[in-house]
């Protein structure tokens, strides 16, 4: 007789498998000796993947970036499917990364699964910081200056800490990708940053609606141009309030000009949310 897999951990713990099986003492030794790698983390929803084939390029690509080694897509989802039936979960928070311990000739898969999470409501505050990225276009655990100042901007009272470069320059969230809106159009910032699988699907989306987003340079003393901002991950989309004492619409008692931007702001979400939903939830 066969027994039920056990229900999900009623803590933060995630349910860990390496290369289709529960991760065992040893398995745990390569993310906690050898964390050189990458992942990405993605919301499965009944099965369903926002934005699934990109988030499988990105591991094909960072591999071979990384290892000179390919990462079979096929084999990715049928880990991810394992994981999910074993943790008892069809919606959930998922991260899948790739290692290549040191003498290994193929890559470690590493799957955790957790609850499902979603972005919180509301406006959010950022603190920007002096931090950017090195190799900026590959997502990988352990980045130390990211948690670090995401604690900082915490202590400060802010949501979230807002990378920036020399001389100001807007690159992204600590966690997120940022985008503002001008009047007219979503602008990204030009700078090297991690194009998320949310903001890379929102660009297809506002495309697809005729309204195409653009990249233009954002700087710190050039914010008070824009009406408005947002932050974007795989968890969703939240308006930004607050970028240091740079408010945006909603970020405090409202005079009937920015009511209107209020106002405004929030068709502007709509119509991210409609763009983000046009695309198809793909089954693992």
């Amino acid at each position: 007789m066969t027994s039920a897999p056990p229900p999900p951990l009623p803590h933060p713990l995630p349910y860990v498998e390496m290369d289709g099986h529960p991760a065992t003492e040893d398995d745990l030794r390569v993310p906690a000796l050898f964390g050189f790698g990458h992942f990405t983390a993605l919301q499965v929803r009944d099965r369903r993947v926002r934005g699934l084939g990109l988030h499988l390029e990105r591991l094909e690509g960072a591999n071979r970036e990384l290892f000179q080694l390919p990462l079979d897509g096929g084999r990715v989802c049928e880990l991810t499917r394992g994981a999910l039936d074993r943790a008892g979960l069809r919606d959930a928070s998922v991260r899948v990364h790739g290692f290549l311990p040191p003498g290994e000739s193929r890559t470690r898969v590493m799957v955790t699964v957790r609850e499902p999470a979603a972005m919180a409501p509301g406006g959010r505050s950022l603190m920007s910081v002096p931090y950017a990225r090195a190799v900026p276009h590959i997502k990988r655990p352990g980045e130390f200056g990211q948690t670090y100042y995401g604690m900082v901007a915490a202590r400060a009272g802010f949501d979230e800490a807002l990378l920036t470069a020399p001389g100001g320059v807007v690159t992204e969230g600590a966690i997120t990708n940022i985008g503002f809106w001008d009047g007219s159009s979503v602008v990204w910032p030009d700078a090297p940053a991690l194009i998320g699988i949310t903001m890379a699907l929102l660009e297809r989306g506002l495309a697809a609606a005729g309204e195409p987003s653009v990249r233009r340079a954002v700087t710190l003393d050039g914010l008070g141009a824009y009406r408005g901002a947002f932050i974007c991950n795989s968890q969703g989309i939240a308006p930004v309030r607050r970028i240091d004492a740079v408010e945006f619409a909603g970020g405090g008692e409202a005079t009937p000009e920015e009511m209107e931007e209020m106002e405004e702001m929030e068709r502007v979400m709509g119509r991210l949310a409609a763009a983000y939903g046009s695309a198809p939830a793909e089954l693992l």
